[in-house]
């Protein structure tokens, strides 16, 4: 993400113009990598969010709140002690440096006032947030560092990243600007400038260049010109509202231009990069969680999907040794209708009898020569009536796999459909109440059915005055179809697939050949839609009055069956 120096620097003017001598009434550690500073200031509460994830570090005000673990972790202790009633009296950062300085002004334990600092250092996976004395002396880190080159331990001096860049804001005039671009050769203008300047980020100088429509690999001394003057410009108006922040086209990152409109109302107190950075990082985060939650329950569902096929492979593997069994059925009775014939002690590898059963043809059946032929009988009836009891058995265990396996796909269907982080929950809450694996899954199930019942949610829609409901996991299928649904309401699923159980509300008790014909249509379409044959032409889709869908005694979440339907085909 493209929290560069220029972010950092529209940040900080932000913060210092709304949060001087604002007062620190709470410290929250959401995470092991964020900490939240609850402020007052001129009758206005404020959350100032620190976040040193690799993937988001930065620092703003946010409005959205994040649950707090029930045992604080170490820092945050340690943050309350030497913060909380503390005042912030100046907030900055030096040049275009992503390392932010909190001057707060606090009251020890011998009721003196002293300063103490908080520096944040927004640097990927090196971000870290600091705790000093006023000389800078540590007295504790998020994350403790020892390297050759820095250490950020407790009670060592603090010292600031090493710079090994040039600054932007040194540079005098544009013609000092266009003599350091031209000193290097064979590089491209954005290379040139995010490689050997503080605070450019890849993103802000290819943006900024294609805001401003110059060519970075064929430049000239007018556009290095245009340039200077357009970031001199952009860095004097940083912290107000004529500065403002917008997406790449690409929606993956983000830059800062200069607002060339005229803005009403304008006043110091601008927190537009504040808030736009909570809303884009917010969303990014849950984006993130979204895939990262569903990655992990896929994981554990596809385990257990595997451990299935291995078992119905087992189960197929034994039925197909139980092929045999009607072979050593007809052994032991032909060898029984020819005991007569042969001496019982007599030791021999094979006997050949006749076969009744096909006109008499001669058959030969093998022998244990180290038993008798009666025992011969004797294992041959044995090894049939083990062989039947395993067909039993094992063809009931492979109805029951079948429908296990049936499930579990539904549920791999469920996560892959999923489209937010609520859907991932009801799969998940799904998941915790019928265990699939082993494996623990960390939630507390505390409330009864029915609370969990008042706090499903469907999805609907409306159609030509016609509300549609849209179950999105098995859970929400099974309460839309069985409590849900009144026994007029239309029900409709895509024919044998997994999908969603989508219910037309039938408010006005109509025939189904009352129904429109297009709102009937459009429910089969979002029948198809949100089922396994999403992406197939000609899906047949079942529909029939809600009373005629029923659940069998002991099935899994979803597993309905019905009777009494019509077909639509949906091209």
């Amino acid at each position: 993400m493209s929290f560069d120096g220029f972010t950092t620097k529209s940040i900080v003017t932000e913060l210092s113009n709304v949060l001087t001598d604002a007062k620190v009434n709470k410290v929250f550690q959401p995470t092991k990598t964020d900490v939240i500073l609850g402020l007052y200031n001129n009758g206005v509460n404020y959350a100032l969010n620190l976040c040193t994830n690799p993937d988001f570090c930065r620092i703003n005000l946010t409005t959205h709140p994040k649950p707090n673990p029930q045992n604080a972790y170490n820092f945050c202790m340690l943050l309350r002690k030497y913060l909380t009633g503390g005042k912030i009296k100046k907030i900055s950062n030096y040049d275009l440096e992503r390392t932010v300085e909190i001057k707060f002004e606090c009251y020890n334990e011998l009721n003196d006032l002293v300063i103490r600092k908080l520096f944040i250092e927004i640097m990927s996976r090196q971000s870290n947030i600091i705790l000093t004395n006023e000389n800078n002396i540590i007295i504790d880190t998020l994350r403790h560092t020892d390297t050759q080159t820095r250490e950020l331990l407790p009670a060592h001096e603090y010292e600031f990243t090493p710079i090994n860049k040039n600054s932007f804001l040194e540079i005098q005039n544009v013609d000092e600007f266009i003599s350091f671009i031209y000193s290097f050769e064979n590089m491209s203008l954005a290379k040139i400038i995010y490689s050997n300047f503080i605070g450019f980020s890849k993103t802000f100088t290819r943006e900024t260049l294609k805001h401003l429509e110059i060519d970075e690999s064929n430049f000239s001394r007018e556009d290095l010109s245009k340039l200077y003057n357009y970031l001199k410009q952009l860095i004097s108006k940083l912290g107000t509202s004529k500065v403002y922040c917008k997406k790449t086209e690409d929606d993956k990152d983000y830059c800062l231009f200069i607002n060339n409109r005229e803005v009403e109302n304008q006043n110091s107190n601008c927190l537009d990069t504040n808030w736009f950075i909570d809303d884009y990082y917010l969303a990014k985060e849950q984006a993130t969680l979204f895939i990262n939650s569903r990655n992990n329950l896929l994981r554990v569902v596809s385990t257990s999907l595997n451990k299935v096929y291995k078992k119905l492979e087992n189960i197929n593997n034994k039925l197909k040794t139980c092929e045999d069994r009607e072979k050593y059925r007809l052994y032991g009775e032909l060898l029984t209708a020819n005991l007569y014939r042969f001496d019982n002690n007599s030791i021999t590898s094979e006997v050949v009898v006749n076969n009744y059963y096909d006109n008499n043809k001669e058959i030969t059946i093998p022998l244990d020569t180290r038993v008798s032929i009666q025992k011969n009988v004797e294992k041959y009836y044995k090894k049939y009536n083990k062989l039947k009891n395993t067909l039993d058995i094992c063809s009931i265990q492979k109805k029951e796999t079948e429908k296990e396996l049936d499930y579990i796909s539904s549920i791999v269907f469920n996560l892959k459909n999923a489209r937010n982080l609520n859907d991932i929950s009801g799969v998940y809450d799904e998941i915790t109440e019928n265990v699939l694996t082993k494996k623990e899954l960390t939630k507390n199930k505390t409330t009864s059915h029915n609370n969990q019942d008042d706090k499903i949610k469907i999805e609907n829609i409306t159609i030509d005055n016609y509300t549609i409901y849209i179950g999105k996991n098995n859970i929400q299928n099974d309460y839309l179809s069985l409590k849900f649904a009144n026994s007029n309401d239309i029900w409709f699923h895509v024919q044998k697939m997994h999908g969603s159980h989508v219910l037309l509300r039938n408010s006005e008790n109509q025939e189904i050949d009352e129904i429109p014909e297009n709102v009937l249509y459009s429910c089969s379409k979002l029948a198809k839609e949100n089922s396994k044959a999403s992406g197939s032409l000609n899906v047949p889709v079942d529909y029939c009055y809600a009373r005629y869908v029923k659940k069998v005694s002991g099935s899994k979440p979803g597993m309905v069956i019905y009777n009494n339907f019509k077909t639509i085909i949906v091209k």
